[in-house]
């Protein structure tokens, strides 16, 4: 019935989709099984991609040449770039997406990509020769054969939902969980674990009154994530802001009791920095009120997500808490917030590639590795399906380092810390962040993708023409000047000191109260110079005034990660004894031991291992 496929995507959500069009693009024969087809890449939680931390991921993986930029820039209904009052190593963008246009988007893409097939089943067991995988198992009965398979089933594996004191098995609300596959890679030796995440209550917009919530535009110029030529919008959706009240956290108290967290029914551990409503008034007592973001659904429906009220507590107590929100006095309930507790595997059983240690050609990607969000379970997604992909054509192996992407840095953080708690991704974790913006995601990393084949000749070619562009506008700002006539009115009016001489265009640039915007409306050498620059011209002059503002910073930044690389990628094989280092403290060498870092650089990254213990392994591999 089915042929031997070159790679198994088990699951389809936002990192199955990823990992499954990466590989068949690559040109491997790819079959994503799913248990359900309807809801490819759905958005289980809040309708939104990006944010802080999170919209750089997603700018890097449509620079990689996956199509989460793609997908979110077709179906998106509000922009706004967050932190625009901060350095642009914070600026994080973030859209609203119309959910049921952003799953069927994903399936319309996945269905034009050429060498993926589709399956809808449940797997229940992989199949396993010699410490490696040769194919799996469905609930059907039915084996079918590849040459390396990626696990990404999200919530799924023995989920089960929790509302008040009523459990029941799913991986959604209304969807089965999937039995079986968690007992399959235990038994193979891996250990697996529990974590638990939670929705709010989903409600019906005409029964809220939203002259009462202050209401949240987008931007006045709508961005985008893409890269490729998809179009920014021109007409928005408006979010809202509500708030709790100390009424409102006296009627959820009322449910505690029956309240699954607190009573000891879940066990899993929750994402710290998206706790439930519960959690926050319990931990966070001395608040008088919570922010709440109302977030609509999509262009055509009525439905509502309110952001900040994920609850398990007893859908009457939720219901009763939220008509005391102010606007939400009439409010009707769509569908109740929930808790749900779901299998998940520590991340340190994996390599960089994401492939597992045991079983050769297995990979894990997404929130079965203790990750929290869309944006970084594709990210796993597309790098595993990469790797599954050059691993079977015994091609060297595509890791990006965390002074290369935020992509780097979260799976690094990942095989080498480990998670105790779902793990999400923010700018703080990032020792580069002047590096990894996101508006040089494509000068980073397209070109590394282009030399595996991921990423298409024509992005390619849109990044060799951007940068032949970016460079003589800096060559231009760098060496041409201006007469004080032409910029002391500016100067007079942002409050910075004015010329008595003709000065360079870059002695004013640098200044912080000065826009390259403002000085194209009043240096005319600059104006008509940048007419005949036409590819991506906004875009890559604000690349330009931010590299000329930070370029101290951004060089020495790059100089500190040049340095530090040069011990980072010093080589550790998987059969070194450190047992017999006895230089080594006893800790380091039973983390050593057991974790097997491939390079010092992660070595040195292991919780419990000191500098003096790198010390001691450098001079051993000098020797």
């Amino acid at each position: 019935m089915f042929k031997e496929y070159d790679v198994i995507v088990v699951g389809a959500g936002h990192a199955g989709s990823e990992a499954a069009a990466a590989a068949a693009n690559l040109g491997s024969s790819v079959l994503l099984i799913t248990s359900n087809i309807d809801n490819i890449a759905q958005m289980s939680c809040n309708p939104a991609m990006g944010g802080v931390a999170k919209g750089q991921i997603v700018r890097e993986i449509d620079a990689l040449g996956g199509y989460a930029g793609i997908v979110t820039d077709k179906t998106m209904i509000q922009f706004r770039m967050l932190n625009r009052s901060k350095g642009p190593a914070m600026w994080s963008p973030r859209a609203q997406s119309d959910r049921m246009m952003f799953s069927a988007e994903w399936r319309r893409m996945l269905e034009n990509t050429m060498n993926l097939d589709f399956w809808q089943d449940t797997v229940d067991g992989i199949e396993v020769e010699n410490d490696k995988v040769i194919g799996v198992k469905t609930a059907m009965g039915i084996r079918i054969l590849s040459k390396a398979v990626i696990l990404t089933n999200g919530t799924f594996l023995n989920g089960i939902i929790h509302i008040g004191e009523k459990q029941f098995g799913g991986g959604r609300i209304g969807e089965q969980a999937a039995v079986g596959l968690t007992a399959s890679l235990i038994n193979l030796g891996f250990d697996a674990g529990r974590m638990k995440t939670g929705t709010p209550v989903r409600i019906d917009g005409r029964s809220i009154d939203f002259s009462k919530l202050i209401e949240q535009k987008g931007d006045d110029e709508a961005g985008k994530f893409s890269f490729t030529d998809t179009k920014p919008l021109t007409t928005q959706k408006s979010c809202y802001l509500a708030y709790t009240s100390l009424e409102v956290h006296d009627v959820l108290r009322t449910g505690f009791e029956k309240s699954p967290m607190f009573a000891g029914r879940i066990q899993g551990r929750g994402p710290r920095y998206c706790p439930s409503i519960e959690d926050k008034i319990e931990r966070f007592s001395d608040k008088s009120r919570h922010q709440l973001f109302v977030e609509p659904q999509g262009w055509t429906t009525n439905e509502y997500y309110l952001n900040g009220f994920s609850s398990s507590l007893p859908e009457h107590i939720q219901f009763a808490a939220l008509k005391k929100i102010h606007g939400f006095e009439n409010a009707k309930i769509i569908k109740p917030g929930y808790a749900i507790e779901y299998d998940y595997f520590p991340p340190t059983q994996l390599n960089y590639t994401l492939e597992t240690k045991k079983i050769e050609n297995l990979y894990l990607a997404g929130q079965i590795n203790g990750t929290t969000g869309y944006e970084e379970a594709g990210a796993q997604g597309l790098m595993a399906g990469i790797n599954a992909h050059l691993k079977i054509r015994k091609q060297p192996e595509f890791v990006l380092k965390r002074h290369e992407a935020y992509i780097g840095v979260l799976i690094d953080d990942l095989i080498t810390k480990g998670v105790d708690e779902p793990y999400r991704m923010f700018t703080s974790r990032a020792e580069y962040r002047i590096l990894l913006r996101q508006d040089n995601a494509d000068f980073r990393l397209t070109p590394l993708s282009y030399k595996i084949g991921l990423a298409s000749q024509d992005r390619m070619d849109k990044v060799i023409a951007k940068s032949e562009n970016y460079q003589k506008i800096i060559d231009f700002i760098k060496s041409q000047s201006v007469e004080p006539g032409e910029v002391n009115t500016l100067l007079r009016d942002m409050d910075t000191p004015e010329i008595n001489q003709k000065t360079k265009i870059i002695n004013l640039l640098v200044r912080p109260q000065i826009k390259i915007k403002d000085l194209i409306k009043n240096v005319s050498s600059l104006a008509t110079f940048l007419k005949d620059t036409t590819v991506y011209l906004d875009e890559t002059i604000e690349e330009v005034e931010i590299f000329i503002k930070y370029e101290s910073y951004i060089s020495k930044e790059q100089e500190i990660a040049d340095k530090l690389s040069k011990f980072e990628d010093i080589p550790l094989y998987e059969s070194f004894d450190y047992q017999k280092l006895q230089s080594l403290s006893f800790e380091a060498r039973e983390k050593l031991s057991k974790m097997k870092p491939k390079t010092i650089g992660q070595a040195s990254r292991i919780s419990g291992i000191s500098p003096s213990d790198i010390s001691v392994l450098i001079v051993y591999l000098g020797r």
